[in-house]
């Protein structure tokens, strides 16, 4: 029987393990049995490779070149307890994670665990995987043991912070950090740091600001703490956190990567003059750094000042031309640079409505691995000026270099048709694509989207279905069912499980978080709603999230910031079916 790459390495160190523990040659095991030998802490058994080991090793290997990863993890975790040898509890491991069986990946991490105590990846696997499950019974305490008896505490933190992250309550995950970091938050900075991100993304901003402070107290010189401070000082006391961020960068003026971060909090806070000003001040610090021409004119363009944008672009473009003919190999950055300032004019030149001005950058872009990008956005562009036909000759033209841009090039058609207010075109565009391509999720989703807004909902359904199927991990894909099931508060149950699938592949996803928000609303989870939605909200400033926000706030008789939620939700979009239908159903009249 052939033995594959796979499994040749699993018997080759159980071979040498075996050649190597004895002094002697050791008295031969039965045929039928396992015979194991415990070496000195820290190191695998010798295990004597009987015909039966072999045979065993050899069944799950073709377990796992069938796909049967489960069957294949399950027959490595019987030999690693039959034979003590952690290398096979990792493999288990291993397989079953491929599989994508948690319950069994837990159970293979703990025996490797237990097979390797001193083994820090086999004991953050295990504590990792109780973590994602929610059996957080001990962990803080198991955790807190880990750090406290660390020689570097600092990795020991970081393994602490990466365990905790699996989990999906994130409030949850807060509470078990703080404990297991009781020990050493009064001395490190790097334990403050690590609480107030873990507090963000818990929706507890004033408590990931006070972190942040008290890791800076504890290292002022600390540019971590600096840009926690203004990031998350942001959202509770902007005011403070800029004065804080501009007194650290007083004592530290070498700060660029700060100085940028702060530049583009300004920006996006709309104080387009502090951002220019301090940009000057940087530029006249460092007069030969010419990315900071390019990051003037982006700052410009996001005020609107798009005569000194493109002015700005025009002087940057001229002196990336100028390294380019300079340096004889082309070993520089100059094309790049160049093609992304031409981008920018693009962006600008769509901000003015002057399309044709659009199509002449992107034709002037020479960086070869942006090609691609130019001509499909090229296309975009006729469609938007109504020439559906050369769209579509442009898409044609195009040449994909492999499935990827051949996908790209077919989502793009039917995007420019959808767009066009062709939905039917729209859909015969990906149902052809679907069966040019019939493995591809992208492909797929976008099809049910479609089919969806046309009221076909088992279609949809259907779609979507498949599209987890071939793509497991596809967030979006598990979103939209799950919502949809929640809109039409049917399903619920199922929509529960679709829902916490997703979140546990994005937990940031503000679209994610609005429909577990809205699921929660379902069930009168009023408060778990509010909880969601405001997250959602704080990203995604969407009316339809308003919509959901607002009437939770309304149920829990808050009417007022009920209120004030619809009414920033209307500002952003006037015309939204959700928020008219919220309102009209609650019989609010907004002023």
């Amino acid at each position: 029987m052939r033995i594959s790459a796979f499994v040749l390495p699993v018997v080759l160190v159980l071979v040498a393990a075996h050649e190597t523990a004895w002094a002697a040659p050791p008295v031969p095991a039965p045929a039928d049995s396992v015979e194991t030998i415990r070496l000195r802490p820290g190191e695998p058994p010798a295990v004597s490779l009987t015909p039966e080991l072999l045979y065993r090793i050899l069944v799950a290997e073709l377990a796992a070149q069938r796909g049967q990863y489960e069957d294949a993890a399950q027959e490595l975790l019987g030999l690693a307890r039959d034979t003590l040898d952690p290398r096979l509890g990792q493999r288990a491991f291993q397989m079953a994670m491929t599989g994508r069986n948690l319950t069994l990946a837990l159970q293979s991490a703990r025996e490797w665990a237990q097979l390797d105590p001193d083994n820090p990846e086999a004991v953050a696997a295990s504590l990792a995987l109780s973590a994602s499950s929610g059996q957080t019974d001990g962990l803080a305490r198991t955790l807190a043991r880990r750090i406290d008896a660390a020689d570097d505490k600092d990795q020991a933190i970081v393994q602490a912070v990466g365990i905790v992250s699996k989990m999906t309550d994130k409030r949850l995950a807060l509470d078990v950090l703080d404990k297991a970091l009781t020990g050493v938050v009064k001395t490190s900075s790097l334990a403050h740091l690590a609480l107030a991100d873990t507090a963000w993304s818990a929706g507890e901003p004033r408590r990931a600001v006070d972190e942040a402070y008290q890791a800076q107290a504890l290292d002022p010189d600390s540019s971590d703490a600096a840009q926690r401070v203004l990031e998350y000082g942001l959202r509770v006391e902007p005011r403070q956190a800029i004065g804080d961020t501009y007194a650290y960068l007083a004592k530290h003026p070498d700060q660029r990567a700060l100085q940028l971060l702060l530049v583009s909090r300004l920006t996006g806070q709309g104080q387009f003059d502090e951002a220019l000003k301090l940009l000057d001040s940087m530029r006249k610090q460092t007069p030969e750094d010419f990315d900071l021409l390019y990051t003037e004119s982006e700052v410009n363009a996001r005020a609107g000042r798009y005569d000194a944008a493109k002015a700005l672009l025009g002087e940057y473009i001229t002196i990336q031309q100028q390294r380019r003919r300079a340096t004889a190999d082309g070993a520089t950055s100059a094309q790049a640079d160049v093609s992304d300032a031409r981008l920018l004019l693009v962006q600008i030149a769509e901000r003015q409505g002057d399309l044709k001005e659009a199509i002449r950058q992107l034709r002037s872009i020479d960086e070869p691995n942006l090609q691609f990008q130019a001509r499909t956005h090229e296309a975009v562009l006729y469609g938007r000026q109504g020439d559906l036909a050369k769209a579509r000759a442009t898409l044609d033209a195009i040449k994909p270099a492999d499935r990827r841009e051949r996908t790209v090039v077919r989502l793009t058609l039917a995007t420019i048709y959808r767009d066009a207010g062709r939905t039917d075109q729209a859909v015969e565009a990906l149902k052809a694509a679907d069966l040019e391509m019939p493995d591809t999720p992208e492909v797929k989703y976008e099809l049910g989207m479609l089919l969806h807004q046309q009221g076909k909902t088992a279609d949809f359904e259907s779609l979507m279905r498949q599209v987890i199927v071939l793509d497991p991990d596809n967030a979006n894909a598990y979103n939209s069912l799950g919502y949809t099931y929640v809109e039409e508060n049917r399903r619920l149950p199922e929509a529960r499980d679709l829902l916490e699938r997703a979140l546990e592949l994005d937990p940031d996803n503000a679209y994610i978080l609005d429909s577990v928000g809205w699921y929660l609303f379902r069930t009168r989870d009023y408060q778990g709603a509010l909880e969601y939605l405001r997250r959602s909200y704080d990203q995604l400033q969407a009316a339809d999230v308003a919509a959901h926000l607002g009437e939770t706030l309304w149920m829990l008789k808050r009417r007022d910031e009920a209120r004030r939620i619809w009414t920033e939700g209307r500002k952003a979009d006037p015309d939204n079916d959700a928020l008219k239908a919220t309102l009209q159903r609650l019989g609010v009249q907004l002023p």
